[in-house]
């Protein structure tokens, strides 16, 4: 039972930073159709915030040193989404409606954004300290939850919120979904949709960054931090569904348990291949994933 379920918590802590990961491209991929192949450095950017966070805390008093993460959380989100509003006012504004093109174009973006991590802070990976408030963890028996992933958990929840509130309570977010679901429609009603592509590509850039805070207390950093995660978070959102909120929770958690069941089973390569399949024969089921969005468009 105690074995049963700490793997049952590693696969749902696994879930959580999978959808932190995905919750930013649900927005850029999922509802604004750009695939966007820099998602990943996005995350590194974040990550890198939490690190140079960090040293100018290490300047300060060394009673202030435990919160430098706290700070570091809105830095990430912010200067992530800075960068992103400046990439959508460069580049992306030119691309929409052109999905390959994205691809193409953000690709080479992505390996611009590594070149200059790796000319800023060097090519080794460097390490974050974690706050002493997130070292140790809860222990019941042999069950150990550790404190850095319960915080993932919580932060995973608070985001999760936040976004609902956002895309489905507020005036920006109903703008934000009319643009997505018929662009000239809402132009003629007299919302600005160049306004609201690049607050939502911001807003999925700063995400992005946010989720780079929690890969940064899970281990070493570099410049090619992202692309690990960047491929199980475009399975996370073809799997939920494009568009659809509740969707990306479903595909996150789905994988990430999914696949921490089958590497304690088999192996971590094995295990990930097994997880492939599935959802590519699910997807020959069902095409849109596992939640689509209603269209009133006719076939």
């Amino acid at each position: 039972m105690e074995s049963t379920i700490q793997l049952l918590f590693n696969g749902i802590s696994t879930s959580s930073i999978l959808l932190l990961i995905a919750l930013g491209l649900a927005i850029t991929f999922g509802l604004m159709n750009v695939i966007n192949m820099a998602h990943g450095e996005f995350i590194m950017i974040g990550a890198y915030s939490v690190y140079v966070t960090q040293h100018a805390f290490s300047l300060l008093p060394g009673a202030w040193f435990d919160a430098y993460f706290l700070v570091a959380l809105p830095v990430a989100f912010i200067v992530a989404a800075l960068i992103g509003l400046l990439l959508e006012w460069l580049l992306i504004r030119f691309l929409y409606g052109r999905p390959l093109d994205s691809l193409l174009a953000t690709w080479g973006v992505g390996m611009i954004l590594q070149q200059l991590a790796r000319t800023i802070f060097g090519a080794p990976n460097v390490a974050v300290t974690s706050p002493a408030w997130l070292n140790g963890g809860l222990q019941f028996g042999m069950v150990v939850l550790p404190y850095k992933r319960l915080f993932i958990l919580g932060m995973v929840a608070v985001v999760l919120l936040l976004m609902y509130l956002y895309i489905y309570r507020s005036a920006a977010g109903r703008r934000m979904r009319a643009v997505m679901q018929n662009r000239e429609m809402a132009g003629c009603l007299g919302i600005s949709t160049r306004r609201v592509d690049a607050a939502t590509f911001a807003i999925g850039s700063g995400i992005a960054g946010v989720a780079g805070c929690a890969v940064a207390l899970l281990g070493p950093i570099g410049p090619s931090t992202g692309t690990y995660y960047i491929v199980d978070a475009f399975m996370v959102v073809v799997l939920g569904g494009l568009g659809k909120l509740i969707g990306t929770v479903a595909g996150a958690f789905g994988i990430g348990v999914t696949n921490t069941l089958f590497e304690s089973w088999t192996s971590a390569s094995i295990g990930k291949v097994v997880v492939f399949a599935a959802i590519v024969a699910f997807l020959q089921w069902r095409p849109k994933g596992l939640v689509a969005m209603r269209t009133r468009s006719l076939d």
